[in-house]
């Protein structure tokens, strides 16, 4: 499956985007979609994560609250809202899905297919 973000850019801190990725060439809702980011200098961390069918998610502790992970499995694309956003939330994004049908977790490594990544940066 291929997978393209967008939806990053510039944003006072209190602000609010929403990243989108879009997949092809896989059957979308057979996959959780987990969004990560990585900030200059960090390791990549996990945000937030969806089940197959939109049920089920999960946050990382810093975002919940404030982000919203969702899907559209019609469109094939899943978003991240971000409000109330802060510096410490630049970096860049990533949307990413493990193999067909396998569950939802926070590590990275258990992501086979990612996005290209999308910057977001939060001014103070």
């Amino acid at each position: 499956v291929q997978l393209q973000a967008s939806g990053g850019g510039l944003v006072q801190a209190g602000g609010s985007l929403r990243l989108s990725c879009a997949a092809s060439g896989g059957a979308f809702s057979t996959y959780v979609m987990g969004w990560f980011r990585q900030a200059p200098g960090k390791e990549r961390e996990f945000v937030a994560a969806i089940s197959w069918s939109g049920e089920t998610t999960y946050y990382t502790d810093s975002v919940k609250g404030r982000f919203t992970i969702s899907r559209d499995n019609d469109k094939n694309t899943v978003y991240l809202q971000m409000n109330s956003m802060k510096p410490e939330d630049t970096a860049v994004y990533y949307c990413a899905a493990p193999g067909q049908w396998v569950a939802m977790n926070r590590q990275s490594g258990g992501y086979e297919y990612w996005g290209q990544g999308t910057q977001v940066t939060v001014s103070s």
